[in-house]
This record gives structure tokens, sequence and C-alpha cells, in this order.
């Protein structure tokens, strides 16, 4: 049934297949795709057109250690729907299955708007206190719907019920781009960044404008001054949403994707396939906000034109907490600041921040995916999220096995000059042995 799936969405599974590293195997029989948007672009030597680096091969153990081996575990659903890790050398393991999981912070989200309403019916004279103790918590819980899209995402891209795809993130903007299409964006946004502060080096990377805006100047150090210009930008632009989950972004995917056909002709599957999901999902998008819209009117003693109030204080504290997960998944793991303040090993140096940071994601296992993002970038596939991983063996033992593995080198030696970010590593690493 899944390589069916990949048979149809073939997009999906020529990006994965993309990759650094091992592909899925229910794709492998999805041949490889010429389109620009669902390959790596390079040349014939197998080098970037933008750096001339190799494309470079991921060093995963070989052969593989039993206290590494949980890590590199394939995610597969079975019969029932239900997410099973299968373990090299142990029995199957079903865990719990993040769908239902990301369906849960669905309702959540639509039972904590039906509560403000009924707080602000109950208690008109106190909207701040009933805004607040709304807000701060559905900022909270859109944070969580993003680390857990994107464990969804790496791990178990197919919902087991077709409907579960409209609830991935409709209350991120008031339209955004359907499951499939925020799936095919994440990918080739790894297939052409593999190295965490070279943006774009093997094909056009949808997040390039944010890279841009945090190192369009050179290193910080000698030119922080030009990035006051353009940092304080950043939360700006998610805000009104420009990131995976926003309009805007949507409309930058949409300017690019799908590639165009033969002669320049209108791509086979746009009407069929693109168009209808765009329209289905931003239908549903659209009823929902429509309905927060109407609980903003007569439940409060006000007119339907005024139903813009409720939504409107409801959409921005959405936006706060999505903007806030982006600015930590997108900004924060790709910029230089980041990273060599990672050299530093702040786990142990700052363990204040690394507590109170981990509180705020949502947890430390959520907290691994800032400190080892690079882990992440090497093994897409094969890892996948770490935020996962310690979901079901715990934050420390997948921290422990990161450090590990980046102890050993992300990326088998290929005669290339080290990048800066394979020298921070390295430095890291270091850091990290030394302070066991």
């Amino acid at each position: 049934e899944l390589k069916k799936k990949y048979e149809h969405d073939h997009e999906i599974a020529a990006l994965k297949n993309a990759l650094p590293g091992e592909g899925d195997p229910n794709a492998a029989g999805v041949a490889q795709s010429n389109d620009k948007m669902l390959s790596v672009q390079k040349n014939a030597e197998n080098r970037s057109l933008k750096t001339n680096r190799l494309f470079p091969t991921p060093n995963k153990p070989d052969p593989m250690p039993q206290n590494l081996a949980f890590l590199f575990t394939k995610i597969t659903p079975d019969r029932k729907g239900i997410i099973v890790l299968v373990h090299s050398f142990h029995a199957e393991e079903q865990m719990i299955y993040m769908w239902n999981v990301l369906t849960a912070i669905f309702f959540s989200q639509v039972l904590m708007v039906i509560g403000y309403c009924a707080a602000l019916a109950c208690f008109p004279d106190y909207w701040w206190t009933c805004t607040l103790c709304f807000g701060i918590p559905f900022s909270y819980i859109a944070i969580q719907n993003i680390y857990i899209d994107h464990d969804v995402m790496h791990g178990a891209t197919f919902p087991v019920y077709e409907w579960q795809r409209f609830l991935t993130h409709p209350f991120a903007d008031f339209f955004s781009l359907p499951w499939e299409e925020f799936v095919l964006e994440h990918n080739r946004h790894h297939a052409s960044t593999v190295d965490l502060l070279i943006q774009g080096e093997f094909g056009w990377d949808p997040e390039e404008f944010h890279y841009a805006l945090q190192q369009w100047a050179g290193p910080w150090g000698s030119n922080w001054y030009k990035y006051l210009l353009t940092v304080p930008f950043i939360p700006v632009i998610h805000f009104f949403g420009l990131n995976d989950t926003g309009s805007l972004f949507a409309l930058e995917w949409w300017m690019h994707f799908p590639d165009e056909g033969a002669g320049g002709k209108c791509n086979k599957e746009f009407w069929s396939k693109w168009v209808p999901r765009r329209v289905k999902h931003n239908a549903f998008v659209l009823c929902l906000w429509a309905l927060v819209w109407l609980l903003g009117t007569y439940p409060l003693g006000r007119p339907l034109s005024e139903g813009w109030r409720f939504m409107f204080t409801v959409s921005f504290f959405a936006r706060v907490g999505y903007s806030a997960a982006w600015m930590f998944i997108t900004n924060f793991t790709h910029s230089l600041p980041w990273n060599e303040f990672l050299a530093q090993d702040p786990g142990r140096t700052w363990p204040v921040l690394h507590n109170v940071m981990a509180m705020v994601l949502g947890g430390k296992h959520r907290w691994n995916e800032m400190l080892f993002h690079d882990v992440h970038h090497a093994f897409p596939n094969a890892v996948g999220t770490l935020s996962q991983r310690g979901r079901f063996h715990g934050w420390e033992k997948v921290h422990d096995a990161a450090a590990e593995v980046l102890h050993r080198g992300l990326w088998k030696p290929n005669g290339d000059e080290e990048t800066q970010m394979q020298k921070t590593q390295k430095k890291r690493s270091m850091m990290m042995k030394q302070g066991k």
C-alpha cells in the first residue's frame, strides 16, 4: 500500500531518493526525476553548480554499533496503520502513532478556541485575563504542532486516514500549502542545503530569503551593525506567513512548483492533482477560520461584521507560536553564530539556557533538534528527526548517540576542502568528548 502511495505521489518519492544517504525502500521503484524541483542540481562530475563541491556521502556507521542502531531504525506502518519501529537487533516494537498525536493537537486547538469564546461570553469585563490565559497556551501548542509536523513528515509521511492530511497546520494562516506540498518543499530544502551554512548549494532552497537576511554581509563579528538592518525583519516575515506553513511561503512555492512540461507546456498533473489538492486544503482552512469568525459574533453579543475582532486575536497568538517554532528550526539552526555557540558545548557550560529553551520547545527531546540539526541534515531519511527518536527512546540516549555520530564525522572524506561547518563540527565534537 505504501508503495502505491509513493507511485501516486512520485514527486515525494523522487525527492526523498535524492536526499543524502539511503532513500525510502518503499519508494525505490520510482524513477529519478529530471524536473528541477525534484532533483539535486549538480554537474556531470557530481559537483555543485554553485560551489563546485562534490555531493557529500553521509558517514553512516558500518558496522553499526549496538548503541547507535536505534537511531537508524526504519519506521514503517503495519497493516493496522500503527507506527512500528523495526530494530536491527530487536523484535518489532509498536510506538505511539504520530498522526494520532497530530490529530489530538488539532482538536485541542479547536477546543481552546471554543473555550476562549465561552470565557469571553461569561466574563466580558476581563478581556485581557481571558485573552492571555488562552493566548499563551495557544502559542505554545502551535510550537508543538510544528515539531510534530516535522516528526511525522520524516517518519510517517502519509496519514492513516485521508482526512488527517487537512489537520496538519490549518491554524497557521488563512491559506497555506496542502500537506503533500508541505512535505515536498521541506524535502526540497534538504536536497538543496546539505551543509547548514551553505544554503541552496545543490539547487533552489525555498528558505533562501531567510538565510539571506542573516548572512548577506559575511561574518557576524565584523559586520554585526549591518545585520541590525535585516535581522529584525526575520520575526516580522515569519509572522506574516513567510514560513513553511504560511501564506506568503505558499505563494512562493506555487511560483516554482510544479515544473513546466516539455516545450514550456503546463505540467500534465497541474490541473488533475495539484489544483484540486490546493483547493480542498484551503477550502477546509477557510471554513475553519469562518467558524472562528462566527464564534466572535453572536456568542459574544456582536454583529456579524465584528467577527474579525475575535478571529484576529486567535490568529495573532497562532502566528506567534508558529513563527517562534519556524525561527528555531529555520533561522537559528542554519546561522553561523548559533553553530559557533554550539561549538563551545552550551549543554555543559550553559545548563540553565539548555533547560529553559528545552521547556519552551516542549522538552529536551525537542531541544535535541536544535543541538544536532547537522545530524538531521546528514541523515534526513535514515535518522529522521531527533525529537521523534527522543520521544520513543528518551532525550539523553538520543543526545549521546547523536554526539557519537557527530564525533565519527557526518560525511565521508572525498578530497574536497572542509567547509566552515565541518570545522565547527570537529571543534564541537572535541569539546563534547572532553566534557564527559
